[in-house]
């Protein structure tokens, strides 16, 4: 099968996972990790990075990211799934990539508050607010994940397979 298939099959479950639930599972971003070290090894990598631009794509990915997580930003899921993409993308292509999915972000979270100060569309904000775990009856208490940022990555990551390596 093609590697491009595979991760362009990878970034659309990742993307709808997060959409959904506001996670990325671990299973997810270690089928990520595996398929782009294979399509390294085979050198059918999709986006056309070397070795050393993966490497440093995941290593940046997750190291710049990790500093959100510590802080209560941003969930461990995302900081996970950004070192796995950069093993796909490497870093020249995870710079623009992070910028374009930072924009989106940010454009869901204006939209969100403004939904939420002037409920004009309230269904609309309850949507970008993602889902309630309030009536889970065993729920732990945590930190509410307003924005889901690895599927704004993952979109960023199949528009840049599309448009990104034609400039």
């Amino acid at each position: 099968m093609e590697f491009a298939s595979i991760c362009l099959l990878w970034l659309i479950a990742v993307a709808v996972y997060d959409f959904r639930e506001r996670r990325v599972p671990n299973w997810l971003v270690l089928a990520g990790i595996v398929f782009a070290l294979a399509a390294q090894a085979l050198s059918s990598n999709p986006f056309g990075s070397s070795w050393q631009s993966s490497f440093w794509g995941g290593t940046i990915g997750f190291g710049f990211l990790m500093f959100f997580y510590v802080t209560g930003l941003m969930g461990a899921g995302d900081v996970k799934f950004t070192g796995a993409l950069g093993l796909w993308v490497g870093f020249s292509a995870l710079v623009p990539i992070w910028i374009i999915a930072s924009l989106m972000a940010g454009a869901h979270s204006v939209l969100w508050l403004a939904l939420k100060h002037w409920p004009f569309f309230p269904r609309l904000a309850l949507v970008l607010a993602g889902p309630s775990r309030a009536s889970e009856p065993n729920a732990l208490p945590r930190r509410v994940r307003i924005i889901p940022y690895a599927a704004y990555l993952a979109l960023a990551a199949a528009a840049w397979m599309v448009w990104g390596r034609q400039s």
